[in-house]
């Protein structure tokens, strides 16, 4: 419910954009950093260190040929233990929903939420 909440102003706002992209909850992430020394993860997942929070996975076709749209999966466990109280749950899944969404449109996250910092 809390992920539904946080990605309703975003999907409002850009709608139109949107409409080939799920978001999806997983329990706990299945992929490992490419580099687990340096923990570098591609532009796709947004990471707190070595742990992956989300994944944006692209539109494609699967084992048996049909066409899969694109979706942002959020780790729940992960995102749960990094969040202090539910007001900081709900600011962290603003800011990854926002990072994931842009990464989608392929825009920066202050084009999503200008009162995103992009540093």
């Amino acid at each position: 419910m809390a992920v539904l909440e946080a990605y309703e102003p975003i999907e409002r706002r850009w709608q139109q954009r949107l409409t080939g992209l799920d978001v999806a909850v997983d329990e706990i992430p299945r992929i490992a950093p490419k580099d687990p020394d340096s923990v570098q993860w591609p532009a796709e997942v947004v990471a707190d260190g070595p742990i992956a929070l989300a994944r944006l996975i692209p539109a494609g076709v699967d084992v048996r040929g049909n066409s899969t749209r694109a979706r942002i999966v959020l780790f729940r466990k992960p995102i749960e233990r990094r969040a202090k109280d539910s007001i900081d749950l709900t600011d962290l899944l603003h800011e990854i929903l926002v990072a994931q969404v842009a990464t989608y449109l392929g825009v920066e996250p202050s084009v999503i939420d200008p009162t995103i910092d992009d540093d």
